[in-house]
């Protein structure tokens, strides 16, 4: 009874009951590359057996910076089997974060994938703990590097033997390293144990969390680099799921052929990539035709993006949202008894919410004085949460204010009613004050992409001398539209409480992301902090 939970114990279960089971990828060379649980778990073995001549020990970092692919798979299981740490790096931050992050965890090792060569070659001379270069390919494709040490992925793995005994680990032996994307101040470091993971990928898999099944198709567009692709890569194994790995290549085009060859039944990512995949449907006029389960999380999936999958398409559209610091997964959007009868106004109104907390994760909200708030769908407060998946601390110590007498401070400030679903009203740094009141940008963001000519709407707040704060409306429109301020106020006015409405509304031809995808309101607010609005004359 008393054993270890295991990250490599996912891997055995899935080689051993689901052997046969496809691993389908959409490798960085181009190819689509196929094998099974029983073969990746061979591969990995032999990864762990050159880890190991390397050098490499329990508690040693190895960085990656890598797409979803074969190859990236293994490493997750061949670094954190032999008791290391697999530490997933975002190559979408600026290149200062990228060698900070490398430097502040000590990695000893890089693995990158050929994107990835001419960047960290400009990086390496910063990189100071790493002793050599693992390039994720084959030697036909090995590039001629400047990079110190340079190895070949398939070099390394080819001259191991698969035989190799998983060591049995105490549990709460650190797997994977995770940084946040340091939107403020220097990216944080979220360390996961073995414990903490086991505990997450059985917490995926339940049916009112992600229900992953042995016969899912299982496709992560959300990247292994960012919070773990979301557990995914250990549910998918540990459910006996055909995994579908789909590499760089996520535009609509791309996204939209792997779905459908491979016939992906479960899906999940940020709501860019839906919204790209969306267009590309409708310029294609095509429909996806095995897609039943769309999760989409980092940040607020519009409603009338959630309908057009759902009555275009077929495919059930599940809210879901956690942080790095949890694992990531805290609610999922899945309905409780009685509401897929609803009339559809009403379910989306459901599927709007951020999801129901899931069994292993505690919520609450607080108010400035740390007071409980009542779980009734209108008061809100500071969300905290805790639990087996959530972290106490972060890598070294740092940012001990946002862990409060055993919760962790999520930032968000949220709702929770009587069914046990939460809602995002905003992050605390983004809420909107206004004459005493809060506007949640979030809604106005929502409403507003609703209308058909808008692409993507962000809402910031401007300082205002009489009300402190009021809300500008950024809007990305379609190509050819002649909407304008006016229109779009209209349009706004019988959805929200007048004094919600926009003071202006600027259209600019694209907005800026974090490198996960989230809009970049830090940079708005700083652009636009001298904006002349409106309404400020009148106010003076």
């Amino acid at each position: 009874m008393d054993r270890p939970l295991l990250i490599s114990t996912i891997m055995d279960f899935a080689a051993d009951y689901h052997g046969e089971r496809e691993i389908v990828s959409r490798t960085v060379e181009g190819p689509i590359h196929r094998y099974t649980y029983r073969d990746a778990r061979d591969r990995a073995k032999k990864l762990a057996n050159a880890l190991l001549r390397l050098g490499v020990r329990e508690g040693d970092r190895i960085g990656t910076l890598a797409w979803n692919t074969c190859r990236h798979f293994e490493a997750y299981y061949g670094i954190s089997g032999i008791g290391a740490i697999c530490h997933t790096i975002n190559p979408r931050l600026f290149s200062e974060q990228i060698s900070y992050i490398a430097n502040h965890a000590e990695d000893s090792y890089l693995f990158l994938d050929l994107t990835f060569v001419e960047l960290v070659e400009g990086l390496a001379d910063s990189l100071s703990s790493v002793k050599a270069y693992v390039v994720l390919t084959d030697e036909t494709h090995m590039p001629d590097t400047s990079l110190p040490n340079a190895m070949c992925y398939e070099t390394l793995v080819g001259a191991e033997s698969a035989g190799y005994e998983w060591p049995e680990l105490d549990e709460w032996t650190a797997s994977s390293l995770c940084y946040t994307s340091g939107t403020t101040g220097n990216p944080k470091g979220v360390l996961y144990t073995h414990r903490s993971t086991v505990l997450h990928t059985m917490m995926v898999c339940m049916s009112d969390t992600l229900g992953l099944r042995s016969v899912d198709v299982v496709m992560p567009v959300v990247p292994m680099f960012h919070a773990n692709a979301w557990g995914l890569v250990y549910g998918a194994p540990a459910a006996g799921s055909k995994l579908v790995l789909p590499g760089r290549q996520l535009d609509g085009e791309s996204v939209y052929e792997l779905m459908e060859s491979e016939k992906v039944t479960f899906t999940a990512g940020v709501p860019t990539v839906w919204l790209a995949l969306a267009q590309y449907l409708r310029g294609s006029k095509s429909t996806l035709t095995t897609l039943e389960r769309l999760v989409s999380g980092g940040s607020a999936m519009p409603r009338a993006l959630t309908q057009e999958y759902e009555e275009d398409h077929n495919t059930r559209v599940i809210h879901a949202w956690g942080m790095t610091e949890m694992s990531p997964i805290g609610t999922t959007g899945n309905f409780k008894p009685g509401m897929t009868e609803l009339p559809a106004e009403q379910r989306y109104d459901i599927q709007a919410k951020q999801g129901r907390g899931i069994f292993g994760v505690e919520m609450k909200i607080v108010d400035d004085d740390g007071n409980e708030l009542p779980r009734d769908g209108e008061a809100f407060g500071d969300l905290m949460v805790r639990g087996g998946t959530v972290c106490d601390g972060y890598y070294k110590g740092e940012g001990g204010e946002s862990f409060i007498d055993g919760w962790f401070k999520t930032g968000d400030v949220a709702t929770l009613d009587p069914d046990g679903f939460m809602q995002i009203v905003d992050r605390s740094k983004d809420v909107i004050k206004s004459g005493g009141e809060w506007i949640s940008s979030i809604d106005l963001e929502n409403i507003a992409v609703g209308h058909p000519e808008v692409v993507e709407a962000c809402v910031i707040a401007v300082p205002h001398p009489k009300w402190d704060e009021r809300p500008l409306l950024l809007i990305v429109k379609a190509k050819g539209s002649g909407l304008d301020r006016n229109a779009m106020v209209e349009y706004l006015s019988d959805k929200v409480a007048k004094w919600w409405l926009p003071d202006d509304v600027v259209f600019v031809p694209e907005l800026p992301h974090t490198a996960t995808g989230k809009l970049l309101k830090s940079q708005l607010r700083e652009d636009y902090r001298d904006h002349a609005l409106p309404t400020i004359d009148a106010a003076e």
